[in-house]
């Protein structure tokens, strides 16, 4: 497993710069980070937190995602970010967000493949040439009988990568995934293929190469936001230790108290991160519980610690 690619997924709130670098510096990065979705419209402008997470990435390989349907706002984004210095761009054709979706953006798009070939056409057409264009996507919007045609439409184009989230949209992340529509894809495409979902830990990855031992790229996301160490494991490292864990918490803690103002927004970013993160320890409901009850960070301290200090670690 050793000589697998490893890509971080994106996830809105949660994979940002201050994230990515923490979990780069302490337990060896991921060979590409994908930021969480950029989302450009008819403003041609980005947010400002969405400059924020573009302009910190020195010295790291990360990848700007795009959400949208229409291919001016698109080519606007990328020549925006090759302007910025970067030279792959990802399109986001997975999320399965309903207040995304029912704009017909991320997994949303794929219910409307005629549109979907047409924007990509655009797309190609209008890219810079040394330009890198990778593809995520779920297998279809309702029916996993959606990815035969979407797949003819992807292999019509010179996607660089093409990351498979082997469920339909309304799945979300229900259920097992269709690991039968990776196989097809192996067996129906030229394009480079990476697999994306449901490898939470090492195991998982294990189980997966026995199956694909063909696939050389992996994607992980919720597992990794988890556990900050599975790379570092999959590569035949330690598991984090209670003093790395602990350290991480620090810093990312940290890091948002110097980059978010007051108490609020903090606790909103960490009581998601805890959502994850809780998975690393035995029977942290007591913690947890503090948490979520918090209403400043001196209280928010208090059930950290519990956990940190005292839960045995998974």
């Amino acid at each position: 497993m050793a000589d697998y690619k490893l890509y971080a997924a994106p996830l809105e709130g949660l994979t940002t710069y201050l994230w990515r670098r923490i979990q780069y510096e302490m337990f060896g990065g991921a060979d590409q980070y994908f930021t969480p979705f950029l989302s450009p419209n008819s403003n041609f402008s980005f947010q400002t937190k969405e400059l924020d997470d573009l302009q910190h990435n020195e010295g790291m390989p990360v990848v700007p995602q795009i959400l949208c349907n229409r291919a001016d706002h698109f080519l606007w984004a990328a020549r925006e970010l090759y302007e910025m210095g970067y030279r792959e761009i990802n399109f986001n054709l997975g999320c399965p967000s309903g207040t995304v979706t029912a704009k017909r953006k991320g997994a949303g798009f794929l219910a409307y493949p005629d549109d979907l070939n047409r924007c990509l056409g655009e797309i190609f057409d209008g890219l810079p040439t040394d330009m890198r264009l990778s593809v995520k996507t779920r297998i279809g919007k309702n029916d996993p009988a959606e990815w035969e045609k979407l797949l003819t439409i992807y292999n019509q184009y010179p996607i660089s990568e093409l990351i498979v989230h082997c469920r339909v949209q309304k799945e979300f992340y229900r259920g097992a995934a269709h690991t039968d529509a990776f196989a097809y894809a192996c067996k129906h495409t030229a394009l480079p293929l990476v697999y994306n979902g449901d490898l939470h830990t090492v195991q998982d990855v294990a189980e997966f190469c026995e199956l694909f031992p063909e696939t050389e790229t992996l994607m992980l996301g919720r597992g990794l936001i988890a556990d900050p160490s599975l790379l570092r494991q999959i590569r035949g490292g330690a598991k984090a230790s209670r003093e790395e864990l602990t350290e991480f918490h620090k810093r990312l803690l940290s890091a948002y108290r110097r980059r978010l103002s007051g108490d609020l927004p903090v606790l909103h970013r960490m009581r998601e991160f805890w959502n994850y993160y809780a998975a690393c320890f035995e029977a942290p409901d007591e913690g947890l519980k503090q948490i979520r009850k918090a209403r400043n960070l001196s209280a928010y301290c208090g059930g950290a610690e519990e956990i940190l200090r005292n839960c045995a670690l998974r």
